[in-house]
Protein backbone atom coordinates (compact mmCIF):
# COMPACT_ATOMS: atom_id res chain seq x y z
CA UNK A 1 0.00 0.00 0.00
CA UNK A 2 2.69 2.46 -1.05
CA UNK A 3 0.58 5.48 -1.89
CA UNK A 4 2.86 8.38 -2.69
CA UNK A 5 0.20 11.08 -2.56
CA UNK A 6 -3.31 11.71 -1.29
CA UNK A 7 -4.23 12.88 -4.77
CA UNK A 8 -3.03 9.59 -6.29
CA UNK A 9 -4.85 7.56 -3.65
CA UNK A 10 -8.16 9.33 -4.18
CA UNK A 11 -7.95 9.31 -7.99
CA UNK A 12 -7.03 5.61 -7.91
CA UNK A 13 -10.18 4.83 -5.94
CA UNK A 14 -12.31 6.88 -8.33
CA UNK A 15 -10.81 5.19 -11.40
CA UNK A 16 -11.39 1.77 -9.84
CA UNK A 17 -14.97 2.69 -9.00
CA UNK A 18 -14.44 1.75 -5.36
CA UNK A 19 -15.07 3.55 -2.08
CA UNK A 20 -11.79 4.89 -0.72
CA UNK A 21 -11.69 2.46 2.20
CA UNK A 22 -12.16 -0.52 -0.12
CA UNK A 23 -9.55 0.68 -2.58
CA UNK A 24 -7.09 1.02 0.29
CA UNK A 25 -7.97 -2.46 1.56
CA UNK A 26 -7.59 -4.06 -1.89
CA UNK A 27 -4.28 -2.27 -2.52
CA UNK A 28 -2.96 -3.26 0.90
CA UNK A 29 -3.96 -6.90 0.43
CA UNK A 30 -2.36 -7.07 -3.01
CA UNK A 31 0.89 -5.57 -1.76
CA UNK A 32 0.98 -7.97 1.21
CA UNK A 33 0.09 -10.95 -0.97
CA UNK A 34 -2.97 -11.84 1.07
CA UNK A 35 -6.70 -12.01 0.41
CA UNK A 36 -8.98 -9.09 1.21
CA UNK A 37 -10.71 -11.40 3.70
CA UNK A 38 -7.43 -11.89 5.54
CA UNK A 39 -6.73 -8.17 5.43
CA UNK A 40 -10.14 -7.46 6.96
CA UNK A 41 -9.53 -10.08 9.63
CA UNK A 42 -6.23 -8.43 10.56
CA UNK A 43 -7.83 -4.98 10.74
CA UNK A 44 -10.61 -6.39 12.92
CA UNK A 45 -7.92 -7.74 15.26
CA UNK A 46 -6.45 -4.23 15.48
CA UNK A 47 -9.84 -2.82 16.40
CA UNK A 48 -10.21 -5.46 19.09
CA UNK A 49 -6.76 -4.58 20.43
CA UNK A 50 -7.89 -0.95 20.78
CA UNK A 51 -11.06 -2.03 22.56
CA UNK A 52 -9.17 -4.37 24.89
CA UNK A 53 -6.65 -1.69 25.83
CA UNK A 54 -9.43 0.77 26.60
CA UNK A 55 -11.47 -1.76 28.59
CA UNK A 56 -8.37 -2.89 30.50
CA UNK A 57 -7.46 0.57 31.76
CA UNK A 58 -6.84 0.67 35.50
CA UNK A 59 -6.80 4.16 37.06
CA UNK A 60 -4.83 2.79 40.00
CA UNK A 61 -1.83 1.92 37.85
CA UNK A 62 1.18 4.20 37.60
CA UNK A 63 4.10 4.08 35.20
CA UNK A 64 7.39 2.85 36.60
CA UNK A 65 8.67 6.42 36.72
CA UNK A 66 5.57 7.61 38.55
CA UNK A 67 5.12 10.45 36.06
CA UNK A 68 1.79 9.30 34.65
CA UNK A 69 -1.22 7.28 35.68
CA UNK A 70 -4.74 7.91 36.90
CA UNK A 71 -5.43 11.01 34.80
CA UNK A 72 -7.63 9.12 32.36
CA UNK A 73 -9.86 8.12 35.27
CA UNK A 74 -9.89 11.63 36.68
CA UNK A 75 -10.89 13.07 33.32
CA UNK A 76 -13.63 10.49 32.84
CA UNK A 77 -15.15 11.28 36.22
CA UNK A 78 -15.03 14.99 35.45
CA UNK A 79 -16.53 14.51 31.98
CA UNK A 80 -19.44 12.60 33.50
CA UNK A 81 -20.00 15.10 36.30
CA UNK A 82 -21.82 17.52 34.01
CA UNK A 83 -19.32 20.25 34.82
CA UNK A 84 -17.03 19.87 31.82
CA UNK A 85 -16.27 23.05 29.90
CA UNK A 86 -15.91 21.17 26.63
CA UNK A 87 -19.00 18.99 27.04
CA UNK A 88 -19.66 15.32 27.59
CA UNK A 89 -18.49 13.95 24.25
CA UNK A 90 -15.25 15.89 24.04
CA UNK A 91 -14.58 15.07 27.68
CA UNK A 92 -14.97 11.38 26.88
CA UNK A 93 -12.58 11.71 23.93
CA UNK A 94 -9.97 13.45 26.08
CA UNK A 95 -10.32 10.79 28.75
CA UNK A 96 -10.00 7.97 26.21
CA UNK A 97 -6.82 9.48 24.77
CA UNK A 98 -5.30 9.84 28.23
CA UNK A 99 -6.27 6.30 29.18
CA UNK A 100 -4.63 4.83 26.09
CA UNK A 101 -1.45 6.86 26.54
CA UNK A 102 -1.24 5.77 30.16
CA UNK A 103 -1.74 2.14 29.14
CA UNK A 104 1.30 2.51 26.91
CA UNK A 105 3.38 4.10 29.68
CA UNK A 106 2.33 1.32 32.06
CA UNK A 107 3.51 -1.33 29.58
CA UNK A 108 0.08 -2.62 28.67
CA UNK A 109 -0.75 -3.82 25.18
CA UNK A 110 -1.80 -1.00 22.87
CA UNK A 111 -2.15 -0.45 19.14
CA UNK A 112 0.52 1.77 17.60
CA UNK A 113 -1.55 4.10 15.45
CA UNK A 114 0.72 5.01 13.80
CA UNK A 115 3.20 4.85 16.73
CA UNK A 116 3.14 3.87 20.39
CA UNK A 117 3.74 7.47 21.42
CA UNK A 118 0.62 8.53 19.49
CA UNK A 119 -1.45 5.47 20.38
CA UNK A 120 -4.26 7.41 22.06
CA UNK A 121 -5.51 9.62 19.23
CA UNK A 122 -7.16 7.18 16.82
CA UNK A 123 -8.72 4.91 19.49
CA UNK A 124 -10.04 7.89 21.44
CA UNK A 125 -11.79 9.36 18.43
CA UNK A 126 -13.05 6.16 16.80
CA UNK A 127 -14.22 4.34 19.93
CA UNK A 128 -15.87 7.47 21.31
CA UNK A 129 -17.55 8.13 17.96
CA UNK A 130 -18.83 4.55 17.82
CA UNK A 131 -20.30 4.89 21.29
CA UNK A 132 -21.96 8.25 20.62
CA UNK A 133 -23.40 7.37 17.21
CA UNK A 134 -23.96 3.62 17.77
CA UNK A 135 -21.64 2.76 14.90
CA UNK A 136 -21.02 -0.86 13.92
CA UNK A 137 -17.62 -2.52 14.11
CA UNK A 138 -17.68 -2.96 10.33
CA UNK A 139 -17.98 0.80 9.81
CA UNK A 140 -15.17 1.48 12.28
CA UNK A 141 -12.97 -1.02 10.44
CA UNK A 142 -13.68 0.76 7.16
CA UNK A 143 -12.71 4.02 8.84
CA UNK A 144 -9.48 2.41 10.00
CA UNK A 145 -8.63 1.59 6.39
CA UNK A 146 -9.16 5.25 5.54
CA UNK A 147 -6.84 6.28 8.37
CA UNK A 148 -4.27 3.73 7.22
CA UNK A 149 -4.30 5.11 3.70
CA UNK A 150 -3.66 8.67 4.81
CA UNK A 151 -1.08 7.44 7.30
CA UNK A 152 0.75 5.59 4.55
CA UNK A 153 1.03 8.74 2.45
CA UNK A 154 2.39 10.67 5.44
CA UNK A 155 4.93 7.94 6.13
CA UNK A 156 6.01 7.81 2.48
CA UNK A 157 6.23 11.57 1.87
CA UNK A 158 7.43 12.63 5.32
CA UNK A 159 7.75 10.59 8.51
CA UNK A 160 5.84 9.14 11.44
CA UNK A 161 8.90 9.02 13.72
CA UNK A 162 9.45 11.56 16.47
CA UNK A 163 13.19 10.94 16.33
CA UNK A 164 13.16 11.98 12.69
CA UNK A 165 10.63 14.83 12.53
CA UNK A 166 9.41 15.62 16.04
CA UNK A 167 6.01 14.99 17.60
CA UNK A 168 4.31 16.55 14.57
CA UNK A 169 5.20 13.26 12.86
CA UNK A 170 3.62 11.19 15.63
CA UNK A 171 0.68 12.91 17.29
CA UNK A 172 0.33 15.20 14.26
CA UNK A 173 0.12 12.25 11.88
CA UNK A 174 -2.28 10.40 14.19
CA UNK A 175 -4.50 13.46 14.39
CA UNK A 176 -4.56 13.82 10.61
CA UNK A 177 -5.39 10.14 10.20
CA UNK A 178 -8.17 10.38 12.78
CA UNK A 179 -9.64 13.50 11.19
CA UNK A 180 -9.91 11.80 7.79
CA UNK A 181 -11.50 8.70 9.28
CA UNK A 182 -14.04 10.76 11.25
CA UNK A 183 -15.11 12.52 8.06
CA UNK A 184 -15.62 9.12 6.45
CA UNK A 185 -17.75 7.95 9.38
CA UNK A 186 -19.85 11.11 9.28
CA UNK A 187 -20.66 10.71 5.59
CA UNK A 188 -18.11 13.05 4.06
CA UNK A 189 -16.56 12.53 0.64
CA UNK A 190 -12.94 11.88 -0.28
CA UNK A 191 -12.10 15.55 -0.80
CA UNK A 192 -13.48 16.39 2.63
CA UNK A 193 -11.34 13.62 4.10
CA UNK A 194 -8.29 15.17 2.46
CA UNK A 195 -9.20 18.62 3.75
CA UNK A 196 -9.63 17.26 7.29
CA UNK A 197 -6.25 15.55 7.09
CA UNK A 198 -4.59 18.75 5.87
CA UNK A 199 -6.25 20.98 8.47
CA UNK A 200 -5.37 18.64 11.34
CA UNK A 201 -1.74 18.30 10.25
CA UNK A 202 -1.34 22.05 9.69
CA UNK A 203 -2.50 22.64 13.24
CA UNK A 204 0.29 20.40 14.51
CA UNK A 205 3.16 21.67 12.34
CA UNK A 206 6.29 22.33 14.36
CA UNK A 207 5.24 20.21 17.34
CA UNK A 208 8.50 19.10 18.96
CA UNK A 209 9.34 15.76 20.53
CA UNK A 210 10.73 16.55 23.99
CA UNK A 211 10.04 13.63 26.36
CA UNK A 212 11.11 14.27 29.93
CA UNK A 213 13.93 11.90 30.87
CA UNK A 214 13.54 10.33 27.43
CA UNK A 215 10.37 8.53 28.56
CA UNK A 216 7.24 8.46 26.40
CA UNK A 217 5.17 9.92 29.21
CA UNK A 218 5.50 13.70 29.72
CA UNK A 219 4.33 15.57 27.70
CA UNK A 220 3.43 12.73 25.34
CA UNK A 221 0.30 11.38 27.03
CA UNK A 222 -1.46 14.75 27.24
CA UNK A 223 -0.47 15.54 23.66
CA UNK A 224 -2.54 12.54 22.61
CA UNK A 225 -5.57 14.28 24.10
CA UNK A 226 -4.70 17.45 22.19
CA UNK A 227 -4.31 15.46 18.97
CA UNK A 228 -7.71 13.82 19.45
CA UNK A 229 -9.47 17.14 20.07
CA UNK A 230 -7.67 18.64 17.06
CA UNK A 231 -8.98 15.78 14.92
CA UNK A 232 -12.53 16.55 16.01
CA UNK A 233 -12.13 20.22 15.12
CA UNK A 234 -10.55 19.46 11.74
CA UNK A 235 -13.21 16.90 10.79
CA UNK A 236 -16.06 19.22 11.75
CA UNK A 237 -14.52 22.06 9.75
CA UNK A 238 -14.21 19.81 6.71
CA UNK A 239 -17.79 18.57 7.13
CA UNK A 240 -18.95 22.20 7.35
CA UNK A 241 -17.53 22.78 3.88
CA UNK A 242 -14.37 24.52 5.05
CA UNK A 243 -11.41 23.63 2.86
CA UNK A 244 -7.70 23.64 3.45
CA UNK A 245 -6.20 26.28 1.18
CA UNK A 246 -3.04 24.18 1.05
CA UNK A 247 -3.58 20.67 -0.40
CA UNK A 248 -2.95 17.71 1.85
CA UNK A 249 0.12 16.53 -0.07
CA UNK A 250 1.72 19.96 0.20
CA UNK A 251 1.00 20.10 3.93
CA UNK A 252 2.67 16.70 4.33
CA UNK A 253 5.68 17.96 2.38
CA UNK A 254 5.78 21.03 4.61
CA UNK A 255 5.80 18.80 7.66
CA UNK A 256 8.76 16.90 6.24
CA UNK A 257 10.61 20.16 5.60
CA UNK A 258 9.90 21.42 9.12
CA UNK A 259 11.19 18.14 10.53
CA UNK A 260 14.42 18.44 8.56
CA UNK A 261 15.13 21.88 10.00
CA UNK A 262 14.16 20.94 13.54
CA UNK A 263 17.16 20.87 15.93
CA UNK A 264 18.21 17.41 17.10
CA UNK A 265 17.45 18.47 20.68
CA UNK A 266 13.77 18.67 19.73
CA UNK A 267 13.58 15.25 18.11
CA UNK A 268 13.14 12.67 20.87
CA UNK A 269 16.54 13.13 22.48
CA UNK A 270 15.15 14.45 25.75
CA UNK A 271 17.57 17.38 25.57
CA UNK A 272 15.24 20.22 24.57
CA UNK A 273 11.81 21.67 25.14
CA UNK A 274 10.17 20.79 28.46
CA UNK A 275 12.71 17.98 28.88
CA UNK A 276 15.34 20.70 29.34
CA UNK A 277 13.25 22.68 31.83
CA UNK A 278 14.56 22.85 35.42
CA UNK A 279 11.89 20.44 36.61
CA UNK A 280 12.49 18.10 33.65
CA UNK A 281 16.23 18.02 34.34
CA UNK A 282 15.65 17.50 38.06
CA UNK A 283 13.40 14.52 37.41
CA UNK A 284 15.84 12.98 34.95
CA UNK A 285 18.67 13.25 37.51
CA UNK A 286 16.50 11.81 40.26
CA UNK A 287 15.31 8.94 38.09
CA UNK A 288 18.51 8.03 36.30
CA UNK A 289 21.12 9.65 38.54
CA UNK A 290 23.55 12.41 37.62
Amino acid sequence: MSFLSVKEMISGAQEAGLPLWEYIMVSSAEEAGISTEKSWEMMAMRLQAMKDADAGYNPALRSRSGLVGGDGGRMLNYARSGKSISGDFMGEVISAALRMGECNACMHRILAAPTAGACGVLPATLLSYAKKFDTSDDEIIRAMYVSAGFGTVIAERASIAGAEAGCQAEVGSASAMAAASLVYLHGGDEQQMAHACAIALKNMLGLVCDPVAGLVEVPCVKRNAAGAVNALAASDMAMAGISSRIPADEVIDAMAAVGETMPASLRETGNGGVAASPTGIKFREEYFGK
